[in-house]
C-alpha cells in the first residue's frame, strides 16, 4: 500500500467521525427503542392518617427511568402493606418512606396484658400502657392492681412481656 491510500483512508475516517459527532450533537444518533422504566406503588384513592394500608388500596404506576421522587419513596407495595399512614396520601402520588409507620400494638392509655415469664412460671395481670409501641419495642406499663411501673417488650400478640427467661 502506498502513502496516498493511507492518507485518503485517514481522511475518510476523520470525516466519518466528524459526521457522527455532528449527528449526536443534533440528536440524530440512534436511540434505544424503549427506555427503561421504574414502577412505584401509588394509592388508588385518598388514604387518611391512621389508615392501615391494604393491597387493594395500591396500584403500580410506571415512571420514566430519569424520574426522581422529591423525597425517598416506597419502592414496592410489599413495603407499604400492613403499615399505618402517618399523613394523608393522595391518589396517583408516590408514597414517601417517612409517611408510613408500623402498626402500634400497644397504645398509650389503653389496657394491656402484662406477662411475667421466668423458668417456666407464667404470671399475667392487667396494666395501662404509658406509650405507644410496636412489636419488639420496649414500653412502660402501669400495673393496675399495684400502681407500679413495669418495663417490658411488646410481643406479636400485643401482650407486654417482662421477666428473665422464657
Amino acid at each position: 500500500m502506498n502513502r496516498g491510500h493511507l492518507f485518503v483512508g485517514r481522511c475518510v475516517a476523520r470525516a466519518a467521525a466528524r459526521g457522527l459527532r455532528a449527528a449526536c450533537a443534533l440528536g440524530l444518533a440512534a436511540v434505544p427503542a424503549a427506555a427503561a422504566e421504574q414502577t412505584f406503588p401509588v394509592p388508588v384513592a385518598t388514604i387518611y392518617t391512621g389508615d392501615v394500608i391494604k393491597p387493594t388500596m395500591l396500584r403500580d404506576q410506571t415512571y420514566p427511568e430519569n424520574f426522581k421522587p422529591r423525597v425517598p419513596a416506597v419502592d414496592s407495595a410489599a413495603r407499604a402493606v400492613g403499615k399505618v399512614a402517618r399523613r394523608t396520601l393522595l391518589p396517583g402520588e408516590v408514597i414517601p418512606s417517612g409517611a408510613l409507620e408500623e402498626v402500634k400494638l400497644v397504645t398509650r392509655g389503653a389496657p394491656t396484658v402484662i406477662v411475667f415469664e421466668e423458668r417456666g412460671m407464667v404470671i399475667s395481670t392487667l396494666g395501662t400502657a404509658l406509650a405507644n409501641a410496636t412489636v419488639n419495642e420496649p414500653v412502660t406499663v402501669r400495673n393496675t392492681a399495684t400502681g407500679r411501673l413495669i418495663q417490658g417488650i411488646v410481643q406479636p400478640d400485643g401482650r407486654v412481656k417482662t421477666g428473665g427467661q422464657p
